[in-house]
C-alpha cells in the first residue's frame, strides 16, 4: 500500500503527515508518542487502509511538523487541539483514533472531552495522561521550570552518519534496526557536521503541571466510543500495570487484548495488531473484556 505525504496547516501550525486508504473510506487519524513521529505507523497503517483512511500526523515539534512559536511550551492539553484543528481542516466531523503511547493519552482525552466526534478508539499502550500525586505538585512545578530554563539554547546532538543515530535510537527505544530506521530516517535533518534530530529540544523538559490519577480516572470515564486497548505482553510502558488497568476499568466499552512484543510492538510487528483491530470491528463491544495472545 502507497503512502501519500500530506500536509495539514491549522490555525496554529504547519503539520506534517502521511496517509494511506481511500478517501472515501471512514477517517481514521493516527497519533504517534513522544519523540516518535508519523513513521510509527509505516506497518500498521497499510494492513488497516482497506478499512479506513489513515492519517498519521507528525505531532508538532516532532517529525517534520513546525515547532511551536518561542516562548510556547509543549502541554499536553495543548495536543488535544491539534488533534481537533487537524480533523477540522480534513473536514472531518466525525472520525477514528489510533494512539500510541503519547499519543493514546492524547486520542482518549480527546475522545473523553469530545464524544460526539469519536467513532472508535484504538489505544496502544497508554490510555490517558502521565499522572503526578497531588502532593508532588509543587516539586513538578519547580522541576519543569528549572528543566526548561537549564535547556533553553541547548543544541540537539550531532551525528557524524544516520547509522549512529539508528544505533543511539534502538538503544534508546529497545527497538530493533529496523523499526530504530524508520523512525530515525523521518526524525533527523541534515546539519553542519552531520545529522541531527528534527525534533524541537523544548521537548525534553519535564512538564511543570501534571494532572492527578484521581483527575485521570475521572476523564476517562467520559469516553463513550467502543475501545480497543493493546498492552504488550510482558508489560512495558512507562505507568504500571496496575495502574494503568485500572484506567482501561474507567473506560465503559473497553476490550482488552495482551499480544507479545515491546513498547513498539505495532511498529515491530503490525500483523496481530492489525488483526485485534479488525477483529474488534467485526464484533459487538461490551464491557471491559480480557484476551492474552501468544
Amino acid at each position: 500500500m502507497r503512502t501519500r505525504e500530506r500536509t495539514i496547516v491549522t490555525p496554529y501550525l504547519r503539520l506534517a503527515a502521511k496517509e494511506w486508504g481511500d478517501a472515501a473510506l471512514p477517517p481514521l487519524i493516527a497519533i504517534h508518542g513522544w519523540l516518535d513521529n508519523a513513521a510509527s505507523f509505516d506497518a500498521l497503517a497499510p494492513l488497516l487502509a482497506a478499512h479506513f483512511h489513515v492519517v498519521a500526523i507528525d505531532l508538532p515539534g516532532h517529525g517534520r511538523s513546525q515547532h511551536r512559536p518561542a516562548g510556547v511550551r509543549y502541554h499536553f492539553v495543548d495536543y488535544l487541539d491539534d488533534v481537533l484543528a487537524t480533523a477540522d481542516a480534513l473536514g472531518w466531523k466525525k472520525f477514528s483514533l489510533l494512539g500510541h503511547s503519547l499519543g493514546g493519552g492524547i486520542a482518549s482525552f480527546v475522545a473523553a472531552a469530545f464524544p460526539e466526534r469519536v467513532e472508535t478508539l484504538f489505544l496502544i499502550e497508554v490510555a490517558g495522561a502521565v499522572s503526578a500525586p497531588v502532593e508532588k505538585s509543587l516539586e513538578q512545578l519547580r522541576k519543569g521550570i528549572v528543566q526548561s530554563r537549564e535547556n533553553a539554547g541547548k543544541e540537539l546532538r550531532v551525528f557524524a552518519d544516520i547509522e549512529i543515530a539508528v544505533a543511539a535510537r534502538r538503544k534508546a527505544g529497545d527497538l530493533s534496526d529496523a523499526a530504530a530506521r524508520v523512525l530515525v530516517l523521518r526524525g533527523i535533518r541534515k546539519v553542519e557536521g552531520g545529522w541531527s534530530w528534527s525534533s524541537d529540544p523544548r521537548l525534553m523538559p519535564a512538564s511543570p503541571q501534571r494532572f492527578s490519577e484521581d483527575q485521570v480516572l475521572a476523564i476517562l470515564a467520559g469516553v463513550q466510543a467502543p475501545t480497543l486497548f493493546v498492552l504488550a505482553e510482558p508489560i512495558a510502558m512507562q505507568i504500571p500495570e496496575s495502574p494503568m488497568l485500572a484506567r482501561a476499568a474507567q473506560i465503559p466499552k473497553l476490550n482488552l487484548v495482551s499480544l507479545p512484543g515491546n513498547h513498539h510492538l505495532h511498529l515491530e510487528d503490525a500483523r496481530p495488531v492489525a488483526a485485534a483491530m479488525l477483529d474488534f470491528l467485526g464484533s459487538s463491544t461490551a464491557p471491559l473484556q480480557t484476551t492474552t495472545t501468544g
